[in-house]
This record gives structure tokens, C-alpha cells and sequence, in this order.
């Protein structure tokens, strides 16, 4: 028998979404995981806080994130500066991943670069106006 997939169902592999954070605050760096992981299921710990390296190169933090299911939708988040996240995954899941971004924060495309069957964006991420 053969299994048909739905164009609007995302299966395996296809529902992971790569986050990467840097040149924020770790505290922001917290809110934005904090705020994805409420929504999606992560590869990061509730209490795994984001922290400076020390040295010459940037600090970037990586969480990984299961769009397959949202658990539940994310309230505005307060962030103390925008932060900027570069997103990889494939085209639904990083849809996916977006719409769970704007239940928290106001989302901006920055840039976008597509392949085959995956995707990057980077998003600009900022607190929501009333």
C-alpha cells in the first residue's frame, strides 16, 4: 500500500528548525528560546540559559525546535533590543516557526535564501506594540 503525504503536513526531519541567536543579550536570547519552546517543542532545556563566551569571536546560541505540533500559543514577550535570528528548515517549518514567532514578537524579514528543500530567513525580532 502506498502512504500519500499532505502538502501541508510536514513528516520526519521536515519539522525541525534550526534558531540561531547572536549579537543579543543572553537574557534575550532566553526570552526568544523561552517564547519558541512554548509553542514548539526544543532540544533546549526550560532552564538551559543562554550565556557570553568569553574571547575574541561572538557568542552564538543554537536551539533546535519540532514544529510538528504547537502546544500552545506564545504571549507578547518583551525583549531590551531587537534581536536578529537566522532560521533554517524546510518551507513549512519555517512558516510554522514564524507564525509561532508573531504570537510573542513583532516579526520582520530581514533576508531570505532558498534551496531545494530547505530554506534560510533571517528575522528581525522586536517587542510587540499595542
Amino acid at each position: 500500500m502506498k502512504s500519500i503525504r499532505k502538502p501541508t503536513a510536514a513528516h520526519g526531519a521536515d519539522t525541525e528548525v534550526t534558531v540561531e541567536l547572536s549579537g543579543c543579550r543572553p537574557e534575550d536570547a532566553h526570552a526568544v528560546f523561552g517564547a519558541l519552546r512554548t509553542v514548539f517543542a526544543s532540544d533546549r532545556a526550560p532552564d538551559d540559559r543562554p550565556r557570553e563566551v568569553a574571547g575574541a569571536r561572538p557568542t552564538v546560541w543554537s536551539s533546535t525546535f519540532d514544529v510538528s505540533e504547537v502546544r500552545e500559543k506564545a504571549g507578547p514577550t518583551r525583549l531590551t533590543e531587537p534581536v536578529t535570528a537566522d532560521v533554517q528548515g524546510g518551507y513549512w517549518a519555517v512558516a510554522r516557526l514564524q507564525e509561532g514567532l508573531t504570537g510573542a514578537f513583532a516579526v520582520q524579514v530581514l533576508g531570505t535564501a532558498a534551496g531545494d528543500q530547505e530554506q534560510e530567513v533571517q528575522f528581525r525580532l522586536d517587542t510587540r506594540r499595542p
